[in-house]
């Protein structure tokens, strides 16, 4: 079953009066949970159809709406400040569901972080910027954010977290260059990561990263 939740308990920005869908277990049953990111123009009742793709019987699934169907307003390669104050209030978006995961007990290592397009550049930097041990990390057509030549200096450590980043190698979206180099920026902070660029693809997500997200889960969950 679907559900919503009230967006306005999240920490406050541009985003936070935007509602958050759920479906698989409520938070007071689940034992792991899943932020679903959706991309630019899209919204959380259709990154939410993930969930099905990437069904564990023990999660809670929640994907928050971006305000106007977009996290912030430019490219994801574009200066930084360009998309400000948007991605900030994104990030804080992310960082409330977080926290109200683990006030029901749901700690970040049971939590996996996973996007498509905006989505996944999203779930990618906060992962970064507020590195630690999740469950893990799933960037579906995505890469971390900033100009070209950006050198990120995140801090803390993502201490082994599983970090999967797949993606077309002619994606109009993201270059494979960016892709790369997220992955090396996420190995930097302790990320296990794994690298999948598909000859030719569209941007979208196929089956082969589903699986390969499914073992994830699993991997996680003892399985």
């Amino acid at each position: 079953m679907t559900e919503q939740l009230n967006g306005t308990s999240q920490t406050a920005g541009y985003h936070s009066d935007q509602p958050v869908m759920t479906t698989g277990k409520t938070l007071a049953e689940a034992k792991a949970a899943m932020i679903l990111l959706h991309g630019r123009g899209a919204t959380a009742q259709s990154i939410l159809s993930l969930a099905g793709e990437l069904y564990h019987p023990e999660f809670a699934y929640l994907a928050p709406q971006a305000a106007g169907n977009q996290w912030y307003p430019n490219r994801f390669m574009t200066p930084i400040a360009d998309n400000e104050p948007y991605l900030s209030a994104a990030l804080a978006v992310v960082d409330g569901l977080v926290r109200q995961l683990g006030q029901a007990g749901i700690p970040p290592e049971r939590i996996v972080l996973a996007g498509f397009s905006q989505g996944a550049c999203l779930a990618l930097e906060y992962a970064g910027r507020y590195a630690q041990r999740y469950g893990a990390v799933i960037g579906f057509s995505g890469g971390l954010i900033g100009p070209p030549g950006t050198a990120w200096n995140f801090g803390g450590s993502l201490a082994g977290t599983p970090v999967f980043l797949g993606c077309s190698d002619v994606d109009f979206h993201i270059p494979a260059t960016r892709v790369e180099e997220s992955a090396e920026a996420m190995r930097a902070l302790g990320g296990d990561v794994t690298v999948r660029l598909y000859p030719g693809m569209e941007h979208t997500i196929v089956e082969d990263e589903l699986a390969f997200a499914r073992g994830m889960i699993e991997g996680m969950m003892g399985e």
